[in-house]
């Protein structure tokens, strides 16, 4: 959901955000909240209680129609016909060479109707695409304008949300969605996010989306919830190794290279990008994105140098402060050879070396609640 200002996007909370003395940036095309109180409290605040996030710059493209399920399959990299009715998945859409258009969710609302959650800076380009590569047999809708988005996330979210809704949130499993009503409020709640934490993605029209907001924040205030903005959204995400287009992800790197080989799908037939993603499964990727923690002094950043022995081997593409560890890390594509566990090389900051290990990932691991 967008108000255009110049060639700039603002979502209808963009008042709500200045009044609650948010910082805005630009982001992807849009004025977003990068914080209110401080980046590090709202990280910590969705670690340990839960924080509020408007994410409504985030796009809905609808694939409706008999031949709906064909047209998601064939351009997406996972396997939707896994899906049931009411089911989340997270997948990819491909170029012929294997690389990403965009990482995507897809849900399934009946079998004839998904919806794509894309990008926000991938909007315009997603539409086309898929309008591109499916059938006259599907109708597609670009229902970005017509959606705001919320997400409430911690490990109190469900306990909150739960104030606000007669929909019995602990049979919600992860990664599956309901309509139901939130505060009143029409809504699809899905549980999902971009935390590593338990939490809930909630759709609404864009003329409840103040309501909803406060609502919220007023039921969640003695729990302990806090506005949060894209800054914390950042740290959280990237301690959970979640990959975030433009940068982790592009249409540089494919799907295989990027460590998602868990949704590649290559025996549910064809799709867009198969035959590029077969051949480099059965030659053996030569790069791969891995995570790794900081040994020396020094914060990674995206685009610096990673080298061994004085050799570049790789570069950074996502980098900063963990602050659930205590520790800094990061994530960067390096020749295939020096991204086993354990691995040792350099981050090149301002031209000196820092030495950096290979470490499993998700760097952070929640608790489960139901």
């Amino acid at each position: 959901m967008s108000a255009a200002t110049g060639s700039v996007k603002r979502t209808p909370l963009f008042e709500t955000h200045r009044q609650l003395g948010a910082r805005m940036i630009p982001f992807g095309g849009w004025e977003m909240p990068v914080q209110y109180a401080g980046i590090l409290e709202e990280h910590r605040a969705v670690r340990e209680r839960a924080g509020l996030f408007d994410i409504s710059h985030m796009g809905e493209i609808e694939i409706g129609g008999v031949g709906a399920l064909e047209a998601v399959q064939r351009l997406t990299s996972n396997d939707a016909s896994r899906l049931s009715v009411g089911e989340v998945q997270y997948s990819v859409l491909t170029t012929p060479e294997g690389t990403f258009v965009d990482d995507i969710t897809v849900y399934k609302f009946a079998d004839d109707r998904y919806w794509l959650t894309v990008n926000a800076a991938n909007i315009e380009k997603d539409v086309a695409w898929v309008r591109d590569h499916v059938g006259s047999v599907v109708e597609v809708r670009n229902l970005s304008d017509d959606i705001a988005l919320l997400a409430i996330q911690g490990p109190r979210a469900r306990e909150i949300l739960q104030k606000l809704t007669s929909v019995e949130l602990s049979k919600l499993q992860y990664y599956f969605f309901i309509e139901g009503d939130v505060a009143g409020i029409r809504s699809c709640i899905s549980r999902t996010g971009y935390t590593g934490e338990d939490g809930f993605e909630i759709y609404i029209p864009p003329q409840y989306a103040n309501a909803l907001w406060n609502t919220l924040l007023e039921a969640g205030a003695p729990a302990g919830l806090q506005p949060c903005g894209l800054g914390a959204r950042d740290t959280l995400r990237l301690e959970a190794k979640m990959a975030l287009y433009g940068q982790d992800i592009d249409d540089r790197h494919t799907v295989l290279e990027a460590d998602l080989g868990w949704i590649v799908k290559l025996e549910k037939g064809a799709f867009i990008g198969r035959e590029a993603l077969a051949r480099q499964k059965a030659e053996g990727i030569k790069r791969k994105l891995v995570g790794f923690e900081m040994l020396g002094r020094g914060i990674a950043r995206p685009h610096y140098a990673i080298a061994k022995e004085g050799n570049r081997i790789g570069e950074v593409t996502s980098g900063g402060p963990a602050p659930s560890l205590e520790k800094n890390i990061g994530l960067g594509y390096v020749a295939v050879q020096y991204a086993a566990i354990g691995t040792e090389f350099d981050i090149v900051i301002r031209d000196q070396p820092v030495t950096a290990r290979v470490v499993r990932t998700p760097f952070y691991k929640r608790q489960r609640y139901s």
